[in-house]
């Protein structure tokens, strides 16, 4: 938090700096000390201290000053500074004028020169004086600040960016808020320029998105070396399980994430059937101490940004990133996750973002206060998020394609949803069309069974179906199933024996590819268990494989 201000103005150069000498000394731990040689430098200063919103508690002001005198530097710093506290320093023929001030100018004490002992004639006025400001102080919030649209996408996608990555940032809407407005105003930016970010150094950012303001809030996306002994593309459990087994028993261990640490996983309301944790965590809280464990043990972690290929030369595994940058390993474990898909339905692609979102989205939840939230899907992660939203909307819809929720979710997420009042679950029924001009306002439901079409007020619309994996950037490296899964281990034997373009005297680990050195883990693994807890684990056992594959190779 940015300590409050005492700016001093004065423009003798020999009182000024023993006014600061002073308040230094006795204020200096709790408060900034600034000080300006004349009024119009003072209000310079003051100019840039609103910019980056630092707070002022007091002006400490000479009243005889060429230009400017102290009662006119007061009446424009009041301007800037309401709440501020305004002390006058005069020379005993001047208290007249001092005396007129409190009354005509709100000025709220006045103080004699010289003020020695300053303990007995300035710290008594002063300490009163900031107590009573600190009693009214309220801190502003001091990080990012975001101002937007509620049915931008660019907008959401920033907001997830930033949630995800354990950034705190505050929201100001443009359509909501008089203090967007007046920034707006201030900067004479067009609504075209959404979403503006304002960093807490004062920088001003247009049509931001995550990839402008990574760097700036300490992301780092650029390796900073060409080699490692290890590379995990995903930062998802999976991921981060194997970042921390390898970075602890002392592989060099790169992490590439597309978007933030924790995966699907990490936007979970609440796990609550991960062993240890009986009342549960939730996916920020878990992905936030995974990746502070795997920096700990010294992993690099590059994010946001994606791997597009891979190719092999020899021993060496060599990935190429987004911003055509490459990084070469020895060993590669894939641990890239799910995407959901996007369903073929009329209106989605239009509203995504605006009001349609994948996965848990939980930064729009505000978006759903006291109105009616509709779910598509029957997983944990869309149980989970139905428990959560009906915490703050009037309503939550579950639509389910098949005929019962416990096929694919757990059952003590079924109990708890057939239970709650505010949940409504559609079986046997899929969403035909969504609608809205410029945000989702209505959904039609489907009865499968019946053929009967219903049209419903809709807040906000959650996909948690079809997901698949990101695997698109491995085509023609490793051996995948038609659904783009990749085969492991004894899955890619044919018939009891290995494939013919094995290269190996030994069949394949356990969670390697038909590539050597190419491990595979968590739910993008054909055939995993689709659990945190198996991801964890399948993480953690891949790099006893790296280990051994390493050992052979060298």
């Amino acid at each position: 938090m940015t300590k409050p201000v005492i700016l001093s103005v004065d423009d003798d150069p020999g009182v000024l700096r023993a006014v600061a000498r002073d308040l230094r000394r006795q204020y200096g731990e709790e408060y900034r000390i600034l000080r300006a040689d004349s009024g119009v430098a003072g209000l310079e200063a003051l100019d840039g201290l609103k910019q980056r919103r630092d707070p002022v508690a007091l002006f400490l002001v000479d009243q005889r000053m060429p230009h400017m005198n102290g009662i006119e530097f007061l009446s424009q710093a009041m301007q800037l500074y309401p709440e501020a506290k305004r002390a006058l320093l005069t020379a005993y023929a001047d208290t007249d004028a001092a005396i007129n001030a409190i009354n005509e100018a709100a000025i709220h004490y006045y103080l004699l020169k010289p003020w020695d002992p300053p303990e007995e004639k300035l710290f008594p006025v002063l300490d009163d004086l900031l107590d009573d400001w600190q009693a009214s102080y309220r801190p502003p919030f001091s990080g990012i600040r975001i101002i937007g649209h509620r049915w931008s996408p660019e907008t959401h996608e920033l907001k997830d960016f930033l949630a995800r990555n354990q950034v705190p940032y505050q929201y100001l809407d443009i359509e909501n808020d008089p203090e967007a407005e007046a920034i707006m105003l201030e900067l004479k930016a067009e609504a075209t320029s959404l979403p503006v970010v304002l960093l807490s150094e004062g920088e001003i950012l247009l049509n931001a998105g995550p990839a402008d303001i990574a760097e700036k809030i300490g992301l780092k996306r650029q390796a900073t070396e060409k080699f490692y002994d290890l590379a995990i593309v995903g930062g998802g459990p999976a991921g981060l399980a194997a970042a921390v087994y390898g970075a602890s028993e002392g592989l060099r261990t790169v992490m590439i994430e597309r978007q933030a640490p924790g995966g699907q996983a990490g936007t979970s309301s609440r796990i609550e059937n991960y062993l240890g944790f009986p009342a549960g965590l939730s996916g920020s809280d878990l992905a936030r101490r995974a990746t502070a464990q795997a920096k700990r043990f010294g992993v690099e972690l590059l994010t946001p940004q994606e791997a597009t290929s891979v190719r092999l030369d020899g021993p060496y595994r060599i990935l190429t990133l987004a911003d055509g940058s490459e990084i070469s390993c020895h060993a590669l474990i894939v641990a890239v996750g799910l995407t959901y898909g996007r369903p073929s339905i009329p209106g989605v692609e239009r509203l995504t973002g605006a009001g349609v979102y994948y996965g848990a989205s939980l930064t729009e939840v505000t978006a759903c206060q006291d109105q009616d939230a509709y779910i598509i899907g029957a997983g944990n992660s869309a149980g989970q998020a139905a428990l959560y939203l009906a915490q703050h909307a009037a309503s939550v819809t579950l639509v389910v394609r098949g005929d019962s929720l416990g096929a694919k979710m757990s059952q003590y997420l079924v109990d708890r949803i057939e239970r709650h009042p505010k949940i409504t679950v559609c079986l046997q029924s899929i969403i035909t069309a969504v609608e809205g001009n410029t945000h989702l306002e209505c959904v039609t439901i489907r009865d499968k069974v019946t053929g009967q079409e219903e049209t419903k007020v809709a807040a906000a619309l959650f996909v948690f179906i079809g997901a698949m994996p990101c695997t698109e950037w491995l085509n023609g490296v490793v051996t995948m199933d038609r659904r783009g899964f990749v085969l492991t281990g004894s899955q890619l034997l044919v018939d009891g024996k290995l494939p013919k373009d094995w290269p190996l005297d030994r069949p394949p680990y356990l969670l390697e590819s038909s590539v050597p050195g190419i491990f595979v883990v968590g739910d993008v693994r054909a055939n995993s268990v689709k659990r945190v807890a198996s991801a964890v684990g399948e993480g953690s056992i891949a790099v006893q494989f790296v280990h051994q594959y390493l050992s052979r190779l060298k």
